[in-house]
Protein backbone atom coordinates (compact mmCIF):
# COMPACT_ATOMS: atom_id res chain seq x y z
CA UNK A 1 0.00 0.00 0.00
CA UNK A 2 2.97 2.24 0.92
CA UNK A 3 3.93 1.79 -3.15
CA UNK A 4 0.77 2.75 -4.03
CA UNK A 5 0.82 5.87 -2.33
CA UNK A 6 -1.47 5.27 0.65
CA UNK A 7 -0.63 7.31 3.72
CA UNK A 8 1.08 5.66 6.87
CA UNK A 9 -2.34 6.57 8.59
CA UNK A 10 -4.75 4.72 6.42
CA UNK A 11 -2.33 1.96 5.90
CA UNK A 12 -2.58 1.39 10.04
CA UNK A 13 -6.30 2.16 9.87
CA UNK A 14 -7.20 -0.74 7.46
CA UNK A 15 -4.86 -2.78 9.90
CA UNK A 16 -6.67 -1.99 12.82
CA UNK A 17 -2.99 -0.81 14.30
CA UNK A 18 -1.29 3.09 15.30
CA UNK A 19 0.15 4.13 13.06
CA UNK A 20 3.13 4.43 15.49
CA UNK A 21 3.43 0.33 16.29
CA UNK A 22 2.72 0.21 12.49
CA UNK A 23 5.90 2.67 11.46
CA UNK A 24 8.04 1.05 14.31
CA UNK A 25 7.20 -2.52 13.25
CA UNK A 26 7.16 -1.97 9.58
CA UNK A 27 9.44 0.87 9.21
CA UNK A 28 11.59 -1.12 6.70
CA UNK A 29 8.69 -2.38 4.20
CA UNK A 30 7.06 1.49 4.17
CA UNK A 31 9.98 3.17 3.61
CA UNK A 32 10.86 0.25 0.53
CA UNK A 33 7.57 0.13 -1.09
CA UNK A 34 7.66 4.07 -1.40
CA UNK A 35 11.05 3.33 -3.44
CA UNK A 36 10.30 0.58 -5.21
CA UNK A 37 6.87 2.46 -6.55
CA UNK A 38 9.26 5.66 -7.15
CA UNK A 39 11.22 3.76 -8.95
CA UNK A 40 9.06 1.87 -11.07
CA UNK A 41 7.37 5.03 -12.08
CA UNK A 42 11.24 6.86 -12.98
CA UNK A 43 11.80 3.40 -14.97
CA UNK A 44 8.72 4.18 -17.31
CA UNK A 45 8.76 8.40 -17.51
CA UNK A 46 12.78 7.83 -18.35
CA UNK A 47 11.74 5.33 -20.98
CA UNK A 48 8.93 7.11 -22.34
CA UNK A 49 11.64 10.32 -22.38
CA UNK A 50 14.24 8.94 -24.14
CA UNK A 51 12.14 6.99 -26.81
CA UNK A 52 10.72 10.19 -27.55
CA UNK A 53 7.05 9.17 -27.12
CA UNK A 54 6.63 11.54 -24.47
CA UNK A 55 7.61 14.99 -24.76
CA UNK A 56 6.02 16.09 -21.63
CA UNK A 57 7.96 13.20 -19.90
CA UNK A 58 10.91 14.34 -20.72
CA UNK A 59 10.29 18.12 -20.07
CA UNK A 60 8.79 16.65 -16.33
CA UNK A 61 12.40 14.18 -15.88
CA UNK A 62 14.93 17.31 -16.34
CA UNK A 63 12.52 19.66 -14.01
CA UNK A 64 12.15 17.14 -11.50
CA UNK A 65 15.45 15.36 -12.16
CA UNK A 66 17.97 17.59 -13.38
CA UNK A 67 17.07 20.10 -12.22
CA UNK A 68 16.26 22.65 -14.90
CA UNK A 69 13.46 25.34 -14.93
CA UNK A 70 12.02 27.42 -16.87
CA UNK A 71 14.16 30.88 -16.92
CA UNK A 72 12.27 33.80 -17.03
CA UNK A 73 14.26 36.87 -17.73
CA UNK A 74 13.87 40.37 -16.18
CA UNK A 75 15.57 43.64 -16.87
CA UNK A 76 15.33 46.93 -15.71
CA UNK A 77 16.33 50.25 -17.23
CA UNK A 78 15.74 53.89 -16.86
CA UNK A 79 15.79 56.60 -18.74
CA UNK A 80 15.67 57.19 -22.86
CA UNK A 81 11.48 56.25 -22.98
CA UNK A 82 13.35 52.38 -22.47
CA UNK A 83 11.12 50.14 -20.67
CA UNK A 84 11.59 50.28 -17.24
CA UNK A 85 11.05 46.35 -17.39
CA UNK A 86 11.24 43.64 -20.11
CA UNK A 87 9.90 40.88 -19.13
CA UNK A 88 11.06 37.68 -22.19
CA UNK A 89 9.25 34.21 -21.86
CA UNK A 90 10.39 31.29 -23.04
CA UNK A 91 8.52 29.31 -26.16
CA UNK A 92 6.85 26.47 -24.92
CA UNK A 93 5.35 25.76 -28.50
CA UNK A 94 1.66 26.45 -27.48
CA UNK A 95 1.70 29.59 -27.08
CA UNK A 96 2.08 32.62 -29.35
CA UNK A 97 6.15 33.90 -29.54
CA UNK A 98 6.99 35.34 -26.29
CA UNK A 99 5.91 39.05 -26.17
CA UNK A 100 8.12 42.41 -24.43
CA UNK A 101 5.47 44.81 -22.68
CA UNK A 102 7.14 48.30 -21.51
CA UNK A 103 5.71 49.56 -18.34
CA UNK A 104 3.13 51.68 -20.31
CA UNK A 105 1.59 48.71 -21.48
CA UNK A 106 2.51 48.65 -25.25
CA UNK A 107 3.91 45.74 -26.37
CA UNK A 108 6.23 44.63 -28.96
CA UNK A 109 7.40 41.14 -30.76
CA UNK A 110 10.63 40.15 -28.28
CA UNK A 111 14.45 40.07 -30.05
CA UNK A 112 15.21 36.61 -31.52
CA UNK A 113 17.35 34.55 -29.12
CA UNK A 114 20.60 32.89 -30.78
Amino acid sequence: MSGYGVPHDDIATLLDVDPKTLRKHFRRELDRGSIEATAKVGQSLFRMATEGNNVAAAIFWMKARAGWREKHDVTVSAGGGAPLVTIYLPENGRDPPATEFSIEGTATEAPDED
